[in-house]
């Protein structure tokens, strides 16, 4: 267990670049670490804030007032089979789209069209992370935790993680629960998973639910992410972004809905409304900020970009502006999909 430094920005440590001064920052390399420092502060009562890739919050301009946890663990276990696949057991500060690379290399499917989000392993069951028809859910096996409220190491099989569009157990029971462990279980074979989503079918040449390989796959989810500012790159502020800033509305068919926005039909009925184009036919198109210090990207109009001197408050002011604009044209009010810590 590192100290890194007391009193440092946090904003250094996020991919958003906003965040005030952290008390104390502390990097842990192995499980007794990590358990070592929540459970130090658990007894202290000193609030705690645990950063995987910090590619997911939005940390407000005062900072923090307690103990950031790095969690920087990493490796994984695997148990392979012709008949089951991969059972591959990833420590959570694996960084998530290397580990995506890995099973390509492996020749592991079922995450390929997950390339190029950021972050680290431990964090994509909270939010259920998904894009380009696959969502993480799909093919976890079971999350290893630590139960803060009970004190005790806790695991969750797939049925118990409560995993819907983006969310689950463990991002509902608000840092209950401290991931130590992802269990995926993967296909084995050079092919990919069906594709699911219609512009990456397109892309590839092959029919909705037809099948590429995985290489190809992640090389063509790279690139329509390149495209939308989604890959992380320190010279172009499209990048320093969460990624998507708002959840696509899921509604009754039943509710009065834009007539042109683009929807998905959900297993239990309701409807996926496009967060984008509600976004964009409110008025407020790729680039607009209502200062230059926060600006949407002018790649993709659900991300809210850093140009280079934003504060969490420009952040916010952006985000609430675009939410009162899409609710008062299309009486929608749009979901944030980051974490926010602080005071806002």
């Amino acid at each position: 267990m590192t100290v890194i430094s007391e009193h440092e920005m946090l904003a250094d440590h996020t991919t958003l670049r906003v965040g005030g001064v952290a008390d104390r920052i502390v990097l842990a390399t192995t499980e007794e670490e990590i358990l070592k420092t929540v459970k130090e502060c658990d007894e202290n009562e000193t609030p705690l804030l645990i950063l995987g890739g910090g590619s997911n919050v939005v940390i407000c301009d005062e900072g923090f007032r307690g103990t950031v946890l790095l969690i920087r663990t990493s490796g994984y276990e695997v148990e392979s089979d012709a008949c089951s696949g991969a059972m591959v057991t990833v420590q959570a500060g694996h960084n998530w789209d290397e580990f995506v690379q890995e099973a390509i290399s492996n020749e592991w499917y079922g995450i390929e069209a997950l390339s190029g989000i950021p972050g680290t392993v431990g964090a994509t069951p909270i939010q259920n992370v998904g894009a380009y028809g696959q969502e993480v859910s799909q093919t976890i096996a079971h999350v290893r935790t630590y139960d803060r409220e009970k004190r005790e190491i806790r695991t969750f099989f797939f049925a118990d993680c409560q995993f819907d569009y983006r969310t689950s157990i463990f991002k509902t029971t608000a840092d209950r629960f401290v991931i130590l462990q992802v269990a995926f279980q993967l296909r084995l074979g050079p092919h990919s998973a069906p594709i699911e989503y219609a512009e990456l079918a397109k892309n590839l040449g092959v029919e909705l639910g037809k099948r590429s390989t995985s290489l190809l796959v992640r090389e063509e989810v790279l690139k329509l992410r390149n495209t939308k500012g989604m890959v992380l790159n320190p010279i172009d502020h499209d990048t320093w972004s969460v990624g998507s800033f708002f959840t696509n509305p899921i509604r009754s068919q039943k509710d009065s809905l834009p007539t042109d926005c683009p929807r998905w039909l959900q297993p239990d009925g309701r409807v996926k409304l496009s967060a984008a184009w509600l976004v964009e036919n409110s008025g407020n198109a790729k680039g607009f900020g209502i200062n230059q210090n926060a600006t949407l990207s002018n790649k993709h109009s659900l991300a809210i970009t850093n140009r280079g001197n934003a504060t969490a408050s420009d952040v916010l002011e952006l985000a609430n502006h675009i939410k009162e604009i899409v609710n008062s044209k299309f009486g929608i009010e749009l979901e944030l999909e980051p974490k926010l810590i602080g005071n806002f």
